[in-house]
């Protein structure tokens, strides 16, 4: 089969999702939490039940779509989509042969439909042949272990977890119910809740980057403590997490970390926290719930970051930020006076050579 056939089924093909359904529209209905409304011109619903989900663009009779955003309004009013999830103010542009699941986050509903008709493949209990199980591992027999992954003394494992091919789990560590842990991961000094999703080659429970100064030059500080995973996070692939040097690193339940975020040891993260790629946070920073770190951006350690602060694209952050505040910039300022800085600077740059005022200060002043 060459790409452009193996491509041929479009959005979540067969090949590498799975799939389920057709689902009738009540059962839609109750999985977005959403008012379904018919079809306006009385139209009947497919007698055997919407069968998936796609685009707008794309959606047929038999299928679902969603709309979230104004730009993409007349794509709804020309879809071919059997029912749509809409928000209240898109009600009215709904076509009449569509039927309609009004919410106010449309968003939200399409992500329970979405997982509705693909849910994730579950475990297929057992441990592979290949891979390297010690004796006084205790691994909950829903399990599955893939090839080659190696699994410490004492290792504890819930039931329902997958373990990916290549991984090593080292002594001690416990995981939770249902975590999906990718392939060629390494997790050791380590306490995982349930339902934690780990992406291929993250790093978690290594040493902090800590080490004293003597007089023949570094001395590694030893790093005693452990990391803490609670329920329902999400790391991204490729990133790194530290132990703690004395006190636990924590990441707070259901906080997600994008690929290639590197955490330091000792840092203390509330819940829902976001952490976007490439983003770096030193030793010892407390992040309280549902704070944002966008991309790129880096944080100095021992300092903290309050409850729903948001942190602009590489931003250097340097000292405490207050809650709800947002900041950017290097060194981190409020959105307002950044601008208003970048405003400053771009007059300055407007200035002919050799003049003490551009033509728009004079004008200023005249007026």
């Amino acid at each position: 089969m060459n790409a452009e056939n193996s491509l041929a089924a479009g959005p979540a093909n067969p090949r590498f999702f799975l799939r389920s359904g057709p689902f009738d529209a009540q059962a839609v209905a109750q999985a977005a939490q959403a008012t379904f409304v018919p079809p306006a011109d009385g139209r009947a619903l497919p007698a055997e039940g919407f069968k998936g989900i796609a685009p707008l663009q794309n959606a047929g009779s038999d299928e679902i779509s969603f709309l979230d955003n104004r730009r993409y309004a007349t794509l709804l009013e020309n879809t071919s989509a059997g029912l749509v999830i809409v928000a209240p103010a898109f009600a009215d542009k709904v076509p009449p042969h569509c039927a309609a699941l009004i919410t106010s986050e449309p968003y939200l509903a399409w992500s329970r439909v979405a997982r509705m008709f693909h849910p994730r493949h579950p475990a297929r209990a057992g441990v592979h042949p290949s891979a390297c199980v010690a004796s006084t591992a205790d691994i909950h027999p829903t399990c599955e272990v893939g090839p080659f992954a190696m699994i410490g003394e004492n290792v504890k494992i819930g039931a329902g977890s997958v373990i990916g091919a290549h991984t090593v789990i080292e002594q001690s560590v416990t995981l939770g119910e249902e975590c999906r842990i990718g392939s060629h991961v390494t997790l050791s000094h380590a306490v995982v809740g349930d339902r934690v999703i780990i992406l291929p080659g993250a790093r978690i429970g290594q040493d902090g980057f800590g080490f004293a100064v003597g007089p023949q030059g570094f001395e590694t500080v030893p790093q005693l403590g452990l990391v803490v995973l609670g329920n329902d996070v999400e790391i991204g692939a490729n990133t790194t997490i530290d132990r703690g040097s004395v006190n636990n690193t924590v990441i707070g339940a259901g906080s997600r970390l994008d690929n290639l975020v590197q955490i330091g040891h000792n840092v203390q993260m509330g819940r829902c926290c976001i952490v976007v790629a490439q983003a770096g946070i030193s030793g010892s920073t407390i992040l309280e719930d549902f704070v944002t770190i966008a991309a790129q951006a880096g944080l100095i350690g021992h300092i903290r970051i309050g409850e729903k602060a948001r942190v602009g694209a590489q931003c250097g952050v340097m000292s405490d930020v207050k809650s709800k505040a947002d900041v950017i910039g290097s060194p981190a300022m409020p959105f307002k006076e950044f601008f208003q800085n970048v405003a400053v600077l771009r007059r300055i740059a407007k200035k002919k050579p050799g003049s003490s005022e551009s033509s728009a200060d004079k004008d200023d002043k005249k007026d």
